[in-house]
């Protein structure tokens, strides 16, 4: 029978997981029950991916705000830090922002304008052109900021973030000064004592500094990379990837996924005969063309997955063929000669014409992006994605 049906991806409900819990066998135990209750088989390269942040809940991989005080504290002892190019962001950044406050007593702050990293616009392009404001070279100051564009708050979440930051360092205790800026080097104007919280940035701002003569240079992967009086902790993305849990309280990106995603899939293959692909994702890799917010605020958008989940697509795209070299045909005819035409695809396509129009992005960034798009980040209950057929073309039946 002739398939109607590509790529279906599918939420799947799990129970509230807690610190402790067996993520493995709570994936795997809500694919098998979704599959008995609604009559979906599990098939070969179906693809289950789970939200890294209950995997994180799972592993307990939680710090407090007064961890990262003492962590921050034990690397700047002399009590003044700059800040560089942190996100605008109240689940991102403020708890990461209130525990390194915690931990000195003043902080030069130094945002990037006319957005953050992430794509957080604190002026509109419009209004720093009509200004005059030249982002490459241009220091403000905060008082120059607001006298050039007053007070202007961030169209989704109505927040003035300039003034939110700054109170919430002043609340710990710790002096605070706003600069903004786009070149990392400006901060050394202030301190040569560095954090450098970009996250995609981060290591070229790093090596900018350095050699620019800063005294100490860390990123925020390098806070809380390692327990701090018992607290968790990740050794490759420190406080990357982190997200407010409490009002005193972080939940860190997971550690150790490469054991719960293969362990999901020897289960699931115990289970059912079938060899299942399984990553763990976070943030998916895709931009709001209205907001202009680029998703990614993770370090990555899947720490861990199977190895079937290397690499990137390689595909014709339909179209050309359609147009180009089966110009001539129509109906029954072209569907035939293109499906031929996928049958005898190289297995490399990279450079040739036929490959032109595709996707040139990672498997597991396409994958987390439609599992990020699919799980939502709200009150759906499914941090289980199930996705079949995704590696299916117009041939399969």
């Amino acid at each position: 029978m002739e398939r109607y049906i590509g790529t279906v991806s599918r939420g799947v409900r799990a129970p509230i997981i807690r610190q402790g819990d067996d993520i493995v066998q709570i994936v795997t135990d809500s694919i098998l029950n979704a599959s008995r209750a609604h009559g979906i088989e599990v098939q070969d390269r179906d693809v289950v991916a789970v939200t890294e942040s209950v995997v994180a809940r799972a592993q307990g991989n939680y710090a407090s705000v007064a961890d990262i005080s003492a962590d921050v504290a034990a690397k700047f002892p002399e009590g003044t830090v700059g800040l560089i190019f942190p996100i605008l962001s109240r689940n991102r950044f403020a708890m990461c922002l209130k525990g390194i406050a915690g931990g000195v007593k003043k902080i030069y702050l130094m945002l990037s304008y006319p957005s953050d990293e992430v794509g957080n616009h604190l002026i509109s392009l419009d209004r720093m052109d009509e200004a005059g404001v030249n982002p490459y070279t241009d220091i403000l100051s905060e008082a120059r900021f607001r006298e050039l564009f007053g007070y202007e708050k961030h169209r989704f979440t109505g927040v003035d973030y300039i003034q939110y930051y700054k109170e919430l360092i002043q609340a710990q205790g710790c002096e605070a000064e706003i600069v903004l800026a786009n070149d990392c080097r400006a901060i050394l104007n202030y301190t040569r004592n560095v954090i450098c919280c970009d996250i995609h940035s981060r290591e070229r701002s790093k090596r900018l500094l350095r050699a620019a003569g800063a005294e100490k240079v860390f990123g925020l992967d390098d806070i809380l990379s390692a327990p701090v009086n018992g607290s968790g902790y990740n050794e490759q993305y420190g406080l990357l990837g982190s997200n407010k849990a409490t009002e005193d309280s972080v939940k860190l990106f997971p550690r150790d996924c490469q054991p719960v995603v293969d362990g999901i899939a020897r289960k699931l293959y115990e289970a059912t005969g079938k060899n299942v692909e399984v990553m763990v994702y976070g943030d998916g890799a895709f931009k709001d063309p209205v907001g202009k917010i680029w998703e990614l605020a993770d370090p990555v958008v899947s720490p861990a997955y199977t190895a079937g989940l290397e690499g990137l697509p390689n595909e014709i795209k339909m179209k050309y063929l359609a147009d180009n070299d089966f110009a001539d045909l129509s109906g029954d005819a072209l569907k035939n000669a293109i499906s031929e035409a996928i049958k005898k695809k190289d297995s490399d396509l990279k450079g040739q014409m036929v490959s032109e129009g595709t996707t040139p992005r990672r498997l597991t960034d396409l994958l987390g992006s439609l599992c990020d798009l699919t799980s939502g980040s709200g009150d759906k209950g499914t941090p289980i994605i199930w996705i079949q057929g995704y590696f299916d073309n117009f041939t399969a039946e």
